[in-house]
């Protein structure tokens, strides 16, 4: 946001931020009592594990809190064998978590039998999404030419059925790193979850040492995790905000694409052009240097904030 003032001022202040795809409606965290004087204590983590496991459909024996999912998917090329592939577009962690890693269109992952695999589902940017069958018949094949399967679910607290999280156990060669803060809104708290067979779960906890991560992640996750009114309400009102972004989107004479509820893709001819016109009227939205042809736009908030993108889009 800083850049983006930087390159186009305030003159349409308050800025409207659609860069991410971080859920605009965040968890409440003033329910949540902190002692930000105290170390993070050994029971609170053991308990924030147990409720992020339950959430997640496995025992908490799998699960490791981590700094964040980033900080996870890091540790976890340092720990894997190579060699490594990752799905484009996506996350340019995926590719630079290898020292050697290459590109795997999509459209192969169905004849990939060997190495590690790194996929996010859903996507980010595109939204694209995979079956959970689909990856776990690739895992079944990895796992038999001794590779590994890695899948960032950052961003499926939304649609929760296509998680493959519930079927890691010992036997398998499957990893799914899970986020935080996108579903419930605070990036900030930098809070993540590695799900994976037990001895990689024991490298993780050795690598984090005792405090892995803060008090106030711990005592915020454990009370969002545990909130299953809010988690349900949350799900149902994205699946409607996205539909309404939707039906602007295509009024405007854009064609939305993806399927995660935070953010939506759109294909224009002047990515470029539409960014900057945007910008211009103080709505962040986010392009691709390695594709001029499409741009991010995270949920908005509100009605009143989706009204603006439309006046934008449609008058600039």
């Amino acid at each position: 946001m800083s850049e983006a003032r930087a390159a186009f001022g305030d003159a349409a202040a308050p800025w409207l931020d659609l860069s991410t795809g971080i859920n605009p409606h965040c968890w409440p965290t003033e329910t949540v009592t902190i002692d930000w004087r105290s170390l993070p204590d050994e029971r609170a983590l053991t308990a924030l594990e147990t409720v992020a496991a339950d959430y997640f459909g496995v025992d908490r024996a799998y699960v490791a809190a981590v700094p964040g999912s980033e900080i996870g998917l890091r540790m976890l090329g340092a720990l894997l064998p190579g060699p490594a592939r990752f799905v484009p577009p996506t996350y340019r962690t995926h590719a630079e978590m290898f020292p050697t890693s290459t590109r795997l269109e999509v459209d192969a992952l169905a004849g990939v039998a060997a190495g590690t695999v790194v996929v996010a589902n859903p996507n980010n940017p595109d939204g694209r999404t995979v079956a959970a069958q689909d990856l776990l018949a690739l895992h079944e094949r990895l796992r038999s030419g001794d590779g590994w399967l890695v899948v960032d679910e950052a961003f499926v607290d939304a649609d929760p059925i296509i998680s493959v999280g519930a079927q890691v156990h010992d036997a398998a060669r499957l990893i799914v790193v899970r986020s935080f803060g996108k579903f419930f809104g605070l990036a900030g708290v930098r809070l993540g979850f590695v799900v994976a067979p037990q001895p990689i779960v024991a490298r993780l906890r050795s690598l984090l040492g005792a405090w892995p991560v803060s008090a106030p992640a711990i005592a915020i996750g454990t009370a969002a995790y545990g909130d299953a009114g809010w988690i349900v309400a949350m799900r149902a009102q994205l699946v409607a905000e996205a539909a309404a972004l939707d039906a602007a989107l295509i009024g405007c004479g854009l064609t939305p694409i993806g399927k995660c509820p935070l953010f939506r893709m759109i294909a224009v001819g002047d990515a470029a052009g539409v960014f900057t016109r945007l910008a211009h009227a103080g709505i962040l939205t986010r392009p691709f240097d390695d594709d001029p042809h499409r741009l991010r736009v995270g949920l908005p908030a509100d009605a009143t904030a989706l009204a603006r993108l439309e006046r934008a889009l449609t008058h600039g």
